[in-house]
């Protein structure tokens, strides 16, 4: 007992003095679950310090992403990649142990937590994830191959969260038995004791949701501690939730138990104080002890023999199934065949009377579903809407976790959030959809995608006002600008079905980042590229679509989606006018911004100042492109109820607008 006492000590003090040092960070935290996470870590997880990225391992998530010192210091103490250099520089410039755990950045850090709700909600997607693979792959009377636990520490202000509520709501009812949270119940916020705001029985709220509920009443019995986690092991047909309660700043003299302790350096004389109360006979700052750096350590062997057992069963399964343990390699080495895009649906014939751009993303996903059996993912209630149905596959389930099609209900906070989940686990390429104005509900999770850098694909449909008569509460204006302003996420605006497919083309075999493909609810007339350019020239995010047959162009059109087509049939009546214009697809700006400036000037001729851009939404940010001198044709107001033609008409998005708007800009920048 006092081993494990000085062990659980290391953890509290390595952290406090991490964030003295840095005069910054959250120490509180870490003093109450240093227990739960001691026993964790030494009795339970399933790792591998030398090899964090080992397929088979146990996920473990910090929700409470606050509390990342106490991440680093077991990170640390274990055998990771992560020096005593690392724990001091914690929180500095260009530090490995940044104020919150990020992924990537860090081996052990399994996702970037910090906006509460979220680490939950992605160790429901691993949990998701891991439970897919396991149906999937595993075999009877064979060693399992896919076999581990996702363990989510949380705190009251990530349960507070909508998107946790969404998010075990659903794990709930998927019955994810290798899912375990333990709940750091310490009845503090940042604003002083929960009972401000929050006076719910969390842990019946969980019952309701179908969990395995458990509490614990003391932080510190480790015994009591460990027997809950045994039983939430056992307990394999319901997701477990162990709420421990603990106090906030465990044994400092001045703030133990109070919202104080939740932030800031605890104070040298606070600390000092603290030792004495909790029997740490060390007065050197960042001190391990030997005995319990060793006891730590033993994580690397352990970890290295689970390994080889994992290998040895590998070696069997590869035996029996030598088809199976191939496809397993390739998906979790994110190996994609060589032939997938040959499966993408052949171009679609000219029409010009149209068809929802929508209708190309069900024939996509059905087209490479089955040389894509990684692509795994659903809608929030919208999947007849979205089109993004998986035919051949039944839908993921508590009886059927092999189902490729992902229900997930009207929750689109969790939704997102859980897709992140699942694209971190590794070995899945995961999409979600929803209609575009809803992407506000997912921004959080979309903003944290595109900080990980994951591999997924965020269909968004009825991608402006032409969705028509559901009115403006349905109808996206500034949705489109939101997303362009994320950093790293790659937005798609296609201009008709070919379009859509060189969209999944490019999302696919983006590994820098998410991608969100827009698509429309209206007809939107498939181009003839016999005598337009090709669809493929989407890749470069912006091309001329069509020429005029003059040298240097009168007026270039610059446009986005659907309104492409009515760009083009200005062009027509220009023409008659003698006046002569180029039009300009642009369905992506950032991969237009990644073009060399020799392309960008080909397309956009610095020295033509004439320039109208056309889009069905908010006119912002437009400047980049048309400049000073040129003309934005959009929307800067909300919509209204009726059908899209009249709606394009009431907001002028039609081409004897683009005509007059193009005319009035020539003649300004004549003068």
């Amino acid at each position: 007992m006092k081993e494990t006492k000085e062990q659980i000590n290391t953890i509290r003090f390595l952290s406090a003095d991490a964030v003295q040092k840095a005069s910054s960070g959250h120490p509180g935290t870490t003093f109450g679950i240093a227990p739960m996470t001691y026993v964790l870590w030494k009795n339970f997880l399933k790792h591998s310090p030398t090899h964090p990225d080992w397929v088979d391992r146990d996920r473990f998530v910090l929700s409470s992403g606050h509390s990342s010192a106490m991440l680093y210091s077991l990170l640390h103490l274990t055998g990771y990649d992560l020096s005593l250099e690392d724990i001091k520089n914690f929180r500095q410039l260009d530090s490995k142990t940044p104020g919150h755990p990020e992924s990537g950045h860090v081996p052990g850090v399994e996702t970037t937590t910090g906006p509460l709700g979220q680490g939950f909600s992605n160790a429901v997607g691993m949990a998701m994830a891991e439970a897919h693979l396991s149906a999937v792959f595993n075999k009877p009377d064979t060693p399992k191959i896919v076999d581990h636990y996702t363990y989510v520490v949380t705190s009251d202000g990530d349960l507070m969260e909508g998107v946790s509520a969404e998010a075990a709501s659903l794990a709930g009812h998927l019955g994810l038995g290798k899912l375990i949270c333990l709940y750091d119940d310490n009845d503090i916020t940042i604003e002083g004791n929960t009972d401000l705001a929050f006076s719910e029985d969390l842990p019946k709220r969980f019952e309701a949701y179908g969990w395995h509920v458990q509490k614990v009443s003391d932080g510190n019995n480790v015994e009591a501690i460990n027997s809950a986690i045994q039983s939430a092991k056992n307990e394999d047909q319901r997701p477990s939730i162990i709420a421990i309660k603990t106090i906030i700043g465990y044994g400092t003299p001045t703030k133990q138990g109070k919202s104080i302790a939740h932030a800031g350096p605890l104070g040298i004389d606070e600390i000092s104080s603290a030792k004495k109360t909790l029997g740490w006979p060390y007065s050197e700052s960042f001190y391990i002890p030997e005995n319990a750096l060793n006891s730590f350590r033993e994580a690397i062997l352990t970890g290295k023999n689970l390994e080889k057992n994992w290998e040895q069963n590998f070696y069997q399964y590869k035996e029996k199934f030598p088809q199976e343990a191939t496809e397993f390699n390739r998906i979790m080495n994110n190996d994609y065949p060589s032939n997938w895009e040959e499966c993408l649906p052949e171009a679609f014939k000219p029409n010009p009377e149209g068809t929802p751009t929508r209708m190309a993303t069900g024939e996509i996903i059905n087209g490479i579903a089955d040389v894509l059996p990684e692509l795994i993912g659903g809608s929030a209630d919208l999947a007849p809407a979205t089109m993004t149905l998986i035919n051949e596959s039944g839908d993921y389930s508590a009886v059927n976790y092999s189902g490729r099609n992902l229900r997930y209900g009207v929750r689109e906070h969790a939704m997102t959030s859980i897709t992140n989940g699942i694209a971190l686990h590794g070995g899945l390429l995961p999409y979600a959809a929803t209609f575009l104005v809803f992407s506000d509900y997912m921004r959080p999770g979309i903003r944290l995608a595109a900080m990980m850098g994951l591999k997924e694909i965020f269909v968004f449909s009825h991608d402006s006002v032409g969705l028509g008569e559901d009115g403006p509460t349905h109808q996206p204006i500034e949705q489109i600008l939101g997303l362009r302003s994320v950093p790293n996420l790659s937005v798609i605006r296609p201009s008709d079905s070919n379009e859509v497919i060189e969209a999944w083309r490019m999302a696919i075999s983006n590994n820098s980042g998410p991608t969100c493909i827009l698509v429309t609810r209206q007809n939107v007339p498939v181009l003839d590229r016999s005598k337009f350019t090709s669809a493929k020239n989407l890749a470069y995010g912006a091309y001329i679509l069509s020429d005029c047959e003059k040298n240097i162009p009168d007026v270039l059109l610059i446009a986005t989606g659907s309104e492409v087509p009515i760009a083009l049939k200005a062009q027509e009546e220009l023409v008659k006018q003698e006046i002569h214009a180029r039009v300009i697809a642009m369905p992506s700006w950032d991969l237009f911004e990644n073009q060399t400036k020799e392309y960008q000037d080909k397309v956009l001729p610095p020295n033509i100042k004439a320039r109208v851009s056309i889009e069905a939404g908010s006119t912002l940010a437009w400047e980049r492109w048309v400049g000073d001198d040129g003309e934005m044709i959009g929307i800067d107001s909300f919509g209204a109820s009726a059908p899209w033609q009249d709606l394009f008409q009431k907001f002028n998005i039609t081409s004897e607008n683009i005509v007059q708007v193009a005319q009035k800009v020539i003649q300004k920048i004549s003068k």
